[in-house]
């Protein structure tokens, strides 16, 4: 998670920066949403992009809740359970996918490119755009603690399972044998 000084609030960005923003939050969000599902296959992104029905298309519609929910913190005052509850659904979904670690994380750092190319580069004053860009490096920075996190829980699920496979194959070659209960139950 992204950490704050503590004793100090979190800073806003400049007025013209924000007004600039929210001029072009749906534009921004937007082109977000469609970087973050360029890394599925291209009939999978396709259909996320083009189904809107959250039922037919839960990752689709998530993804777009998360993008949202971190762009207002983002531009907003960063509060690390903000950026964490933006984060952990669509890092969850990326870390089971069979994709590098760069491709399931990438949207994020992405966004950069987005807000330069949407806002233009002289628009935006040099100061509040270093620190938004920063922001964003934080989020990025959370998104693979998170990932990783995710990817070392899978790890030992599939530890375990290999491990609960070869025990009963064992024992039905009666290599193993079941230790008696302490009470002499079975």
């Amino acid at each position: 998670r992204p950490r704050l000084p503590k004793g100090r609030a979190p800073s806003t960005m400049a007025e013209g920066l924000s007004s600039l923003i929210a001029k072009h939050r749906s534009a921004i969000l937007s082109k977000w949403f469609d970087c973050a599902v360029q890394s599925y296959a291209p009939d999978t992104a396709g259909f996320i992009r083009s189904q809107n029905d959250p039922f037919a298309n839960p990752i689709g519609s998530q993804t777009r809740k998360s993008l949202e929910a971190l762009f207002a913190e983002l531009t907003g005052g960063m509060d690390p359970e903000g950026v964490a509850r933006g984060l952990d659904p669509i890092v969850r979904v990326r870390a089971v996918q069979p994709l590098a670690p760069s491709q399931a994380l990438g949207f994020v750092f992405a966004l950069k490119a987005i807000l330069r190319d949407t806002l233009g580069a002289g628009q935006a004053a040099a100061g509040p755009m270093a620190e938004l860009e920063a922001r964003i490096d934080r989020v990025g920075l959370a998104a693979f603690d998170r990932y990783m996190a995710c990817r070392e829980q899978i790890m030992e699920l599939k530890a375990n399972e290999t491990r609960n496979r070869v025990f009963k194959a064992f024992e039905k070659a009666g290599l193993v044998a079941r230790e008696p209960a302490p009470d002499g139950g079975a």
